[in-house]
């Protein structure tokens, strides 16, 4: 809390900021820590949470900004094991239920800060390709509509659109990039 504030007196306008920090952890649930659940909490919701106050402070003088947080398709939707099998890479319930109140906190903070003219939004990504093992694509890619994972550029599009200024009356949305999977 006091890096972010100490961080922040640097700054008189602040444009955007995007809110990307994030850890998970792969435990299996039932071997969960303590420790590990509240450092997922810590990294994923309070950081969220710490680097939007500090912000909106600046922006909220100004009249000004745009707040861009990421979630996570699992912020909304529990994972399938199928897909991950026993990869040891499986989501967690703790990094869901943080994702899930990153996109609650957009919303809250959206409909509070919109008279500022400020515009808080957020994007859900689903799997994003980076050279994961064959087999685990095939079976992700069976979940989506599109039947593949996202590529790098498809984030980067919802980016562009999100802090230009056409977005300007989008307000308090969680944008799923995800081939359709939260569809299914």
């Amino acid at each position: 809390e006091l890096d972010v504030k100490k961080f922040y007196e640097n700054f008189n306008k602040i444009d955007l900021l995007v809110n990307n920090a994030g850890i998970g952890v792969f435990t299996p649930t039932l071997k969960r820590t303590a420790k590990e659940f509240l450092d997922v909490m810590s990294v994923n919701l309070l950081g969220t949470f710490l680097m939007s106050q500090g912000a909106l402070k600046i922006m909220k003088k100004n009249k000004f900004g745009k707040i861009i947080n990421i979630a996570s398709i699992y912020g909304m939707k529990s994972s399938d094991e199928k897909i991950y099998g026993k990869s040891g890479r499986n989501n967690s319930e703790v990094y869901s239920a943080t994702k899930a109140g990153i996109i609650m906190m957009t919303k809250y903070l959206a409909s509070h800060f919109a008279s500022s003219n400020i515009q808080i939004n957020c994007i859900s990504p689903g799997g994003i390709f980076k050279k994961h093992d064959k087999e685990f694509v095939k079976k992700y890619s069976l979940k989506t509509p599109t039947g593949r994972m996202a590529k790098t550029s498809d984030i980067q599009a919802v980016f562009k659109m999100l802090i230009s200024s056409d977005s300007n009356y989008i307000n308090g949305v969680n944008i799923p990039v995800d081939g359709g999977l939260t569809t299914w």
